[in-house]
């Protein structure tokens, strides 16, 4: 085995220490993660690249931003915690076209050199360690690559055998600003209900949820008004699938039976998103019928007592017999014979 000069040794430990986060968990993206549904912003929006890189590089990191006619490349500094925060700006992402936009966090690694590099005289991506330097394809410019073929080809430069850098790979797309208003469905006066939706502008952007009435006119101030409705004002929150959540309460309990419109539109974004639900009129109470009953109560004692019952009671006669009916007849007759006499 040869041995090890001590400035050798002291080269070999520094890159042993050096730990390559794999490329998806070393880049945070804001509002999102990357490549597994890539977050989706809106125009306007900024973009925050977040991540960790160990070895403090004294040059920092190299940001390569990759899009449809657009490249930004940028250097940022290592906090000494290991952890870089790069911010693409509202003004960056203002003129954005729709589309995907790929990220690519180069790190200089041992020797402290972006071995690969831009160079905005020629509009050519240089390999450092080829001769004295050596074009290996045009980013910008005449001739320059199609974007996707672009970042293809800068991430097999650094993939280069004679180059010691490495990098973290992410990306994002840019859409036109979105607002989107879930299926609300029908409701009752005085029910309490949450209207939610979702959107590609960022966290933290104010929308204006209003609802009234379809059949709210403008009156005199002599006339009574026909407002019924609410209004307020509402913070995105982080969500999923790329796209961002909102949600707004809704209380009924003044509103009138009638068709509402409900309008939502961003404070510092030209975007608008509209829905329609059905207030219904409130159900009356259901009544019950009551039927009455006729009770019969009973009175039981011991078997040496009476029971009584509040039952009418009725006494059977037996018919006279005949025999009786000749004594009558009879008797009668003697007795008008008496008085003849």
């Amino acid at each position: 085995m040869t041995n090890l000069s001590t400035p050798q040794l002291v080269f070999l430990l520094i890159f042993c220490a050096i730990l390559v986060i794999p490329p998806v968990s070393s880049i945070t993206l804001s509002p999102g993660n990357s490549f597994d549904g890539a977050p989706t912003i809106a125009n306007g929006d900024p973009v925050y690249i977040r991540g960790i890189a160990t070895g403090h590089p004294q040059n920092g990191l190299q940001i390569w931003v990759i899009g449809k006619n657009y490249v930004k490349i940028s250097s940022i500094s290592v906090n000494e915690d290991n952890t870089y925060e790069f911010e693409l700006k509202s003004a960056d992402t203002q003129t954005l076209t729709p589309g995907q936009y790929f990220v690519l966090v180069q790190h200089p690694m041992m020797n402290g050199e972006f071995d690969i590099y831009y160079d905005s005289s020629t509009g050519s991506v240089i390999n450092r360690q080829l001769g004295t330097g050596t074009s290996i394809f045009q980013l910008t410019g005449p001739g320059s690559l199609q974007r996707p073929d672009a970042g293809y080809a800068l991430m097999q430069a650094i993939h280069s055998q004679n180059v010691d850098d490495t990098f973290a790979l992410t990306s994002f797309i840019v859409g036109n600003p979105t607002v989107i208003i879930n299926p609300i469905g029908d409701h009752r006066v005085g029910d309490s209900f949450t209207i939610t939706g979702s959107t590609n502008l960022a966290v933290d952007n104010d929308l204006l949820v209003e609802i009234y009435s379809s059949s709210f006119k403008p009156t005199q101030k002599v006339q009574g008004s026909g407002f019924s409705g609410s209004s307020g004002m509402v913070k995105v929150e982080p969500g999923t699938n790329g796209f961002n959540s909102w949600s707004f309460p809704v209380d009924t309990s003044t509103f009138k039976p009638d068709e509402y419109l409900v309008k939502v539109s961003g404070t510092t974004n030209e975007v608008t998103g509209s829905a329609t639900f059905n207030i219904l009129e409130l159900l009356p109470p259901t009544s019950i019928p009551t039927v009455k009953t006729q009770v019969t109560t009973f009175q039981t004692t011991s078997p040496n007592t009476t029971t009584t019952s509040s039952l009418p009671t009725t006494t059977n006669k037996s018919p006279p017999s005949p025999i009786t009916i000749l004594i009558a007849f009879g008797f009668v007759g003697g007795v008008m014979i008496l008085k003849r006499k």
